[in-house]
């Protein structure tokens, strides 16, 4: 009974003791459990509203990518008409002028006898040494233009003296496509032809004085086309272009026929390319094919003898080298180009009611060297030679049993690239006596001028 009464008593103090710690401790964990609800409550309004900003950015991000895009074509859109406007000459007043500019040439010269035609050749244009004294040489004015974003048109006018009157030429009056696909450019009108290296130059770009024998034998000075070229770049690592002209004009060799067909054609081709960063070459060959009609000699084709005129076929075939060099590609201190031709004609008709079948050759080979940024020297050989055979004698295609040869050296000053100063000597044997000739001449550019080719 005793016993019984101590547990009970023992069991109501354990009672008293454990509930109220247990209270404390079901307080404290619903506590922790609502703090713990809190936090996350919080984390998960902390996410979202991050979320939210950084899906706002986005939105943003996209939207100005959206406009800068638009505002990029528009610019684009704007850049290309305004092209177009410009070369089409509709945007502005300013617009329609082309690139307008000028060359003054002009020499004093010293010579013993001098030459007007070379021995075995029939003489066309305006070749020569000239005389003794000042000449005012050929002056030349260009024009050129974008005509619109499809074509570019260039006009050049040169105007000369021939016995105290003044002559003008119309030397170019072409244009030429800029937008064709392939690597393909057309040009039509009045221009140099591509056969030969030299040729496509204007006579103020030369190194020399005046032509070498083979442009002067062989072309008069230089062979224009009144008709169309196409040429053609392939699409190599080498630059590879070949191309046909068709001429209906009268630049000599040919003459114009007044016909639909034309009267001489030519094929020509070229390939060059870089060695290192000094070095850069260019070969080509070409092949002029040409039906002459009564085709007269002298100073602008005024007959000399009028029975001494050439019809028949005349073919000729020219190939030309270039290498030049420049450390590193810069060319503006120091530079040296080496450059030579070969010609070779074949003529089969009637010359002066006689049969004729004449075969004539030609070269030159031609070193400059500029040593300083405006001082350059310059050496060159050049000679042609005729076989007409016996049937000939007496007339300007008589055989004269030696060849014609030159040596040329020249020094030159150039303070710009708008004027150029020269002194030449030649040690000409183009007759059969020696002549010594001393040149002195100026080079002048007025105005706009492009660049020529290499």
């Amino acid at each position: 009974m005793v016993n019984q009464m101590y547990l009970s008593k023992a069991a109501v103090i354990l009672t008293l003791v454990i509930l109220p710690v247990a209270a404390v401790n079901a307080q404290d964990t619903a506590g922790e459990i609502a703090e713990l609800r809190q936090l996350v409550s919080e984390m998960r309004t902390d996410y979202e509203t991050r979320i939210s900003a950084l899906e706002a950015r986005l939105v943003a991000a996209e939207r100005a990518a959206r406009g800068a895009e638009r505002d990029a074509e528009e610019a684009y859109e704007i850049a290309e008409q305004t092209a177009v406007d410009q070369g089409a000459g509709t945007s502005a007043p300013n617009s329609y002028n082309p690139s307008i500019g000028a060359i003054l040439m002009g020499h004093y010269a010293d010579v013993d006898s001098g030459w007007d035609e070379i021995p075995g050749f029939q003489p066309g244009g305006e070749i020569g040494t000239g005389g003794s004294g000042f000449s005012l040489g050929e002056a030349e004015i260009n024009m050129q233009a974008n005509v619109d974003a499809k074509h570019f048109g260039n006009v050049t006018i040169g105007l000369h003296e021939d016995e105290g009157e003044l002559e003008i030429e119309l030397e170019e009056a072409w244009f030429q496509t800029s937008d064709l696909p392939a690597g393909i450019t057309a040009t039509g009108g009045r221009f140099f032809s591509a056969s030969g290296y030299l040729n496509s130059f204007h006579f103020h770009s030369d190194d020399f004085t005046d032509r070498p024998l083979p442009y002067q034998a062989f072309y008069g000075g230089r062979y224009s086309v009144d008709g169309i070229q196409a040429r053609w770049i392939a699409p190599t690592k080498l630059l590879f272009e070949m191309g046909a002209e068709l001429n209906w004009g009268g630049g000599f060799p040919a003459t114009g026929n007044g016909e639909t067909s034309p009267g001489a054609y030519t094929l020509f081709a070229k390939l060059g390319g870089d060695v290192g960063d000094s070095h850069s070459w260019l070969v080509g060959a070409s092949h002029i094919s040409a039906d002459a009609i009564e085709r007269s000699g002298g100073h602008g084709h005024e007959i000399v003898i009028p029975e001494e005129t050439f019809t028949g076929d005349s073919d000729l075939t020219v190939v030309d080298f270039v290498w030049k060099w420049a450390p590193a590609g810069n060319n503006s201190i120091r530079n040296f180009k080496i450059q030579g031709e070969f010609f070779s004609r074949a003529e089969d008709g009637i010359y002066a009611d006689i049969d004729y079948n004449g075969d004539q050759t030609g070269w030159y080979l031609q070193g400059v060297w500029q040593f300083a940024q405006t001082w350059r020297v310059g050496l060159r050989h050049d000679v042609v030679d005729s076989d007409n055979g016996p049937l000939l004698v007496g007339t300007e295609l008589e055989d004269p049993g030696r060849s014609s040869w030159r040596n040329s050296l020249m020094f030159d000053w150039s303070p710009s690239e708008f004027s150029r100063l020269r002194l030449q000597y030649t040690n000409d044997r183009v007759l059969a006596e020696s002549d010594n000739q001393w040149f002195l001449q100026y080079i002048m550019s007025v105005g706009a001028h492009a660049a020529h080719q290499f």
